[in-house]
């Protein structure tokens, strides 16, 4: 039995810059993290006693004897591309799916993480990051861009820089006190809404060639944000109207990001106090994130009362195994 834990990542800067048919001919970075909110996979061979051959549990369960009749694409998928049979497969998470907060990729990573692992094979942190790339970007054919399985993959406060020859990683290196003092400064609510990012990015991407220009905006914007973060003389505060910044530059990507009650919901909580904040993920719903100083955050709590206020910590460890226990395993 094999237990993957995988955190979810929250993108500060650049998201959508991330896009292949965007980065490959201008170039793209991000400034994300992952934080202290996960999700499991549990992977064992499924015994023989049963008249299927394959168990799966997330939202739903399928119960079947051929791969191919498997419903989950992703899982589908990834079991054709390493040639998985025979499996009871268990999804859990700390937060919802479909919210924001690259859900969707980190399973995909926890997923091949387990399944290496249930080979006994060892994966590091890029090949699963390609490989969940290629998984829900090829085999799924789902529209998006490429950080979340690497922020998942990789873990940890990281600038990622996308050309036509791939990606870097880099971590951006900021004293523990620093990045303490962010952490602290940092809300997260639940809108309650979730969505498919996959057709928030069809709906934008049906006006992407018109929106070159507030890319290049969005992409600017990591290059101030990590000034910022890095230098110990900026005030930290500069940071929280960036956030503002790069939220109105993406509302103007696509019509499908926001919604009148979210925009409301955004005014609300500047109004109260906070410096600046952003929708995460695609846009549509899910998550708002706030930049809000100490003695302005009890007040920007009691204007988004009706909103579940989720508190959280940085995280570095990226994707790993916390179980495993070898089977000894006869393919039929």
């Amino acid at each position: 039995m094999i237990i993957t834990k995988t955190p979810f990542r929250m993108s500060f800067f650049g998201g959508g810059t991330d896009m292949e048919s965007y980065f490959k001919e201008y170039g793209g970075a991000v400034l994300s993290t992952t934080f202290d909110k996960y999700c499991y996979v549990t992977v064992r061979h499924l015994p023989r006693f049963f008249d299927y051959t394959t168990e799966l549990s997330y939202s739903k369960i399928e119960r079947v004897t051929d791969v191919e009749d498997i419903q989950h694409p992703a899982i589908r998928n990834a079991m054709k591309m390493l040639d998985m049979h025979e499996l009871r497969l268990t999804y859990e998470a700390d937060l919802p799916a479909r919210s924001g907060l690259g859900t969707s990729s980190s399973f995909a990573v926890g997923m091949l993480n387990a399944f290496y692992a249930l080979k006994g094979k060892f994966a590091d942190k890029r090949r699963l990051a390609d490989e969940a790339i290629y998984l829900e970007r090829v085999l799924c054919a789902e529209a998006g861009g490429w950080q979340d399985q690497i922020a998942a993959a990789f873990g940890g406060f990281n600038r990622i820089d996308f050309t036509a020859d791939g990606y870097e990683v880099r971590p951006v290196i900021l004293s523990p006190a620093r990045k303490q003092a962010l952490s602290d400064n940092l809300m997260l609510f639940f809108t309650g809404f979730t969505r498919f990012s996959a057709h928030i990015q069809q709906q934008n991407n049906l006006t992407a060639a018109q929106k070159v220009s507030q890319l290049k905006q969005m992409h600017a914007l990591v290059d101030e944000a990590e000034r910022v973060l890095v230098d110990s003389t900026a005030p930290l505060a500069e940071f929280g109207r960036l956030l503002d910044t790069t939220w109105r530059l993406k509302r103007g990507t696509g019509s499908a990001i926001s919604t009148e009650g979210i925009d409301a919901l955004y005014e609300k909580a500047l109004a109260a106090g906070a410096l600046g904040g952003k929708l995460l993920g695609a846009g549509g719903g899910g998550f708002l994130l706030f930049y809000v100083e100490k003695e302005k955050q009890a007040a920007v709590r009691a204007a988004l009362a009706d909103l579940l206020y989720v508190p959280f910590e940085f995280e570095n460890g990226g994707t790993r195994v916390i179980h495993y226990t070898p089977e000894a395993y006869t393919p039929r």
